[in-house]
């Protein structure tokens, strides 16, 4: 019982504006105090992308296996680049699908991003469209009850069934998502790579789960190879310069 008023009350805090504020940040107010910096420190991964690349959608993958969200974006033409990717400084729960309120698990599948909150407790977050369709299909089916929810990407370092980013990081996914549009953002999680690992399906787990993985691995066989990606360098240029910087 404690463990789940904690989880409850930890996803809470999450669309709530953080404690000490005079008063509510608004999202333009959040675009005009970060976006500046946030861009200039993409900027270096912009200039490797292919030439003429206009941005018109984006890919979050975050893989639970490797603690690592990747950023891919899509261009007018309908190719796919990587941005650069980030690591997860933590996201709760095995390598298994979140089935209901409290068990500390974060979800896997295909999502979208629903809303974005200025004054999360947390920084800042992008909240997760999970339970999707699916999710409440076979939560009903199953009659499970509470599925859960508030699944956020958000900033800090502690994470109840979320995926935590650190500030300075949420500050670049952040402008990054406005200024693409929060509609035009999809989210995969999980497990594992399915590009370089096989997606199978755990003991224990409903046949129906297979499901998602296929899912994971349509959205993702849309990440074509064909040119070379050049930002790990980049990354690696930057990783000295950047710190990830924690509210108190």
């Amino acid at each position: 019982m404690f463990q789940f008023l904690l989880s409850l009350m930890l996803c809470l805090l999450l669309t709530l504006p953080a404690w000490g504020r005079s008063q509510e940040r608004t999202v333009e107010q959040v675009l005009s105090s970060y976006g500046p910096d946030a861009r200039a420190r993409l900027a270096p991964f912009f200039d490797v992308l292919p030439d003429h690349f206009e941005p018109v959608a984006i890919k979050l993958v975050a893989i639970k296996a490797d603690r690592r969200l990747e950023v891919w974006l899509q261009d007018v033409s309908g190719g796919w680049s990587e941005l650069r990717s980030y690591p997860i400084l933590e996201a709760s729960g095995s390598l298994r699908p979140k089935m209901r309120q409290g068990d500390f698990l974060v979800p896997e599948g295909v999502y979208r991003i629903e809303a974005a909150n200025p004054n999360s407790q947390y920084h800042l977050s992008l909240k997760i469209d999970y339970p999707n369709a699916m999710d409440r299909h076979y939560g009903a089916l199953e009659q499970r009850g509470d599925l859960g929810g508030d699944i956020f990407i958000h900033g800090r370092d502690v994470s109840q069934g979320c995926l935590a980013m650190g500030d300075r990081y949420i500050e670049e996914l952040f402008v990054l998502a406005h200024d693409i549009g929060l509609d035009n953002i999809e989210v995969v999680i999980t497990p594992r790579d399915p590009r370089h690992d096989e997606l199978t399906l755990p003991f224990g787990l409903p046949n129906w789960v297979a499901q998602k993985y296929d899912e994971i691995e349509v959205s993702l066989a849309q990440l074509s190879p064909a040119f070379p990606q050049p930002q790990d360098n980049v990354e690696a240029e930057l990783a000295q310069k950047e710190t990830v910087q924690l509210q108190p």
